[in-house]
């Protein structure tokens, strides 16, 4: 009866060991990987990220295009009618990845009719107007400065704010960012941190609403 009882003490001391251990790595695994989403999260979006729709929405979306991308211009309709359909309960995160040559300038465009409250205005005249300002695939500066004014933008506020060096920092930043997460090609889509595996409409439309 005394071993009997030696031996149950023994399996009880084993058990509530054993289960403590467990408790404590799966504590520190959830912790560790808190930690690895709020540092991907940093790569995802930054403080000066444009941003549409409710901030504090249950989807985030983040979308790395290039202005001179023409599968981004034909994805803008898309995504703008997914967030109309599932209106705030998705915000929208934009991320420059200029890889096309001269694109650079496209985002320079952007940034400074940003300033002027027009960033949505001027992107969409420019995803409907690429091939006047894209010659093969090389964004042309001349062509698309001197289609501009048909956008609405003020050129005057343009031409004192394009040059800015704080443009030139995001554009920097966005790159490494995009370069952290493996962002290879426009446009790359990030819903809730998980990245579209395999590129298509539907495909995006299952992964957002799998997390709705």
């Amino acid at each position: 009866m005394k071993n009997k009882k030696i031996v149950l003490g023994s399996i009880l001391t084993l058990l509530i060991a054993f289960i403590a251990v467990t408790y404590y790595y799966q504590n520190k695994k959830s912790e560790e990987y808190s930690a690895l989403l709020a540092k991907k999260q940093q790569y995802l979006q930054r403080d000066y990220s444009i941003v549409e729709g409710n901030k504090d929405a249950k989807v985030q979306l983040v979308e790395f295009f290039d202005p001179a991308c023409g599968t981004c211009a034909q994805f803008y309709p898309h995504v703008k009618q997914i967030m109309k359909k599932n209106e705030g309960d998705i915000k929208l995160v934009l991320r420059y990845t200029p890889f096309h040559q001269n694109s650079d300038f496209a985002v320079r465009v952007l940034e400074s009719a940003r300033k002027q409250g027009k960033f949505f205005d001027v992107l969409e005249f420019m995803f409907s107007t690429q091939r006047y300002w894209i010659d093969h695939h090389v964004v042309n500066p001349k062509k698309l400065i001197s289609i501009l004014p048909k956008s609405g933008v003020d050129m005057s506020k343009l031409a004192e704010h394009i040059n800015d060096e704080e443009i030139t920092k995001r554009i920097k930043q966005d790159l490494a960012d995009a370069k952290q997460l493996n962002v290879t090609k426009t446009p790359e889509y990030f819903v809730n941190g998980k990245p579209l595996e395999k590129f298509g409409l539907q495909e995006l439309k299952d992964l957002i609403n799998s997390e709705l």
